[in-house]
C-alpha cells in the first residue's frame, strides 16, 4: 500500500470521462479534482472517491 491519504488507481482516473462533454480529464493533485477543459468543470474526489456529479462540480474559469 502506499504511504499518501488516497492512493488512486491511475488507469481508474485515465478510464473516467467528463458526465457532460464526454471528454477525457485531467487529474489536479494538489487540489484533489478531476477536471474537464472542454466543460468548464473541476469534480472533487472526497475520501478517495471521484464524485462525478454536476451538481458537486465547481465552475472553472478557462484561461483567455
Amino acid at each position: 500500500m502506499s504511504d499518501a491519504p488516497h492512493a488512486y488507481d491511475r488507469h481508474m482516473l485515465e478510464a473516467l470521462v467528463c458526465p457532460v462533454t464526454h471528454a477525457t480529464l485531467r487529474f489536479d493533485a494538489e487540489r484533489q479534482e478531476l477536471v474537464s477543459e472542454a466543460a468548464g468543470l473541476a469534480f472533487p474526489i472526497r475520501a478517495g472517491i471521484p464524485i462525478m456529479l454536476i451538481d458537486e462540480a465547481r465552475q472553472i474559469k478557462a484561461d483567455g
